[in-house]
């Protein structure tokens, strides 16, 4: 099925799908926070504030990662050279400082954004496929895609250059089924943003569903990139990618231990930017 990528001009601007989706993850990601701030009758500002600073960090720490990776000066001034678990550590980065600034726990900042971060890695997974980049290795399978615009295009000889193993006699030029590994991934965060959704209500302390987060998203980007085409593949054929998802697992399952029993702390933090506005009694307003 070969699949053409969004792209389209506004006047001088050319629009792309991941560019759309990169937007409507973090609006979804700040719609998501400011539910739950609602549903614990706190003002929904801090949940924005979280967006710009996520937004920021994000986007330089996957800058800064992509350049660490491959000394690609270039792909710093450009919509290429995004790499997910750089923009994770600029994205917590930037948010922590910024709870800093406003006097609000980690750990409650943490448990706010859990659900928030599920659906925005989700969505943001849309657009990697609208513009056809990360896809998979080729397949056979009914639902496997071919990507001839794709960033690379879905040729044989671009899949061999990632050191993808393609059917003998296969003409270089040949565009092939590949998995359509950016929307597995969409698929499968999604789940896990339900099921974090539902257990906002759990009885363990503060921050333990942020735990939860990093135990679904180590796990999902594991399991994927064995499907994944990609050449930078070590000790014994694990990418960096599984190598970082480990470590996630690992910090994940360590502040579920921790974080198991409710101690009371930083569940209602009391910083002004989290005050609801007060409400002016309706006899007031009548007077006024």
């Amino acid at each position: 099925m070969p699949i053409s990528p969004l792209r389209f001009d506004v006047g001088p601007l050319e629009i792309t799908g991941f560019g759309l989706m990169m937007m409507f993850a973090f609006l979804g990601a700040g719609w998501v926070m400011e539910r739950e701030l609602r549903r614990r009758k706190m003002s929904d500002e801090y949940a924005w504030s979280v967006i710009v600073a996520g937004a920021i960090g994000g986007i330089l720490g996957a800058k800064l990662w992509y350049f660490a990776l491959h000394q690609d000066l270039d792909a710093l001034f450009s919509r290429a050279g995004l790499v997910w678990y750089g923009g994770f550590v600029g994205g917590v980065t930037a948010v922590v400082l910024n709870g800093a600034r406003y006097k609000i726990p980690t750990r409650f900042t943490a448990e706010l954004t859990a659900p928030a971060l599920a659906v925005g890695y989700a969505l943001g997974r849309v657009g990697c496929f609208l513009v056809q980049d990360d896809y998979g290795r080729p397949t056979s399978v009914p639902w496997g895609m071919q990507f001839p615009q794709g960033e690379p295009a879905s040729t044989a000889q671009n899949l061999m250059a990632f050191g993808v193993d393609v059917p003998p006699g296969t003409s270089p030029f040949e565009v092939l089924s590949v998995h359509p590994t950016q929307l597995y991934e969409t698929a499968i965060m999604l789940v896990a943003f339900w099921i974090i959704w539902r257990l906002r209500n759990h009885r363990h302390a503060t921050g333990w569903l942020f735990g939860l987060y990093l135990v679904f998203a180590g796990v999902e980007r594991f399991l994927v990139e064995f499907l994944r085409a990609k050449d930078d593949r070590l000790l014994g054929g694990f990418t960096v990618a599984q190598a970082a998802s480990v470590a996630v697992v690992a910090v994940g399952a360590a502040f579920l231990t921790m974080w198991n029993t409710d101690d009371g702390r930083a569940r209602e933090p009391r910083a002004a930017i989290l005050a609801a506005p007060k409400t002016v009694p309706a006899s007031k307003k009548a007077r006024a």
